[in-house]
């Protein structure tokens, strides 16, 4: 399992990014270095993310695969009137998961920004 550490590149409100705004995610990356959703799909123990923000405690959620549709990170408690957890999605480039690399994130509201792998324990 690899603890993949994202900062904020560009987006919306942050032209020059944010090294303040991250996610720090859970994945099992495959032979080629990408997200392996086999791994996943046979992992029974949720894979854990969290979102990383000043001036608040970090949002805990878990990530999320789907064959049709990609990956995704919910983030429980963060709207406490809708039953459903909002998700993230995350769109992988076409090169491994490694720093120096962009993963775009896609928030609930439909706000995309892009992070930057800036660490891989």
């Amino acid at each position: 399992m690899a603890r993949v550490l994202l900062a904020l590149a560009a987006g919306p409100g942050f032209p020059e990014g944010s090294p303040e705004h991250r996610y720090e995610i859970e994945l099992m990356l495959d032979a080629a270095g990408r997200p392996d959703g086999r791994a996943w799909a046979a992992d029974p123990t949720p894979w854990r993310a969290q979102r990383i923000v000043p001036d608040a405690p970090p949002t805990q959620g878990d990530v999320q695969h789907d064959p049709d549709h990609g990956w995704t990170i919910r983030f429980y408690g963060a709207t406490p009137e809708s039953p459903d957890a909002p998700e993230s999605s995350l769109e992988f480039g076409a090169e491994p998961v490694r720093p120096g690399e962009y993963v775009t994130v896609t928030e609930p509201d439909g706000q995309a920004y892009a992070y930057r792998v800036v660490g891989i324990t």
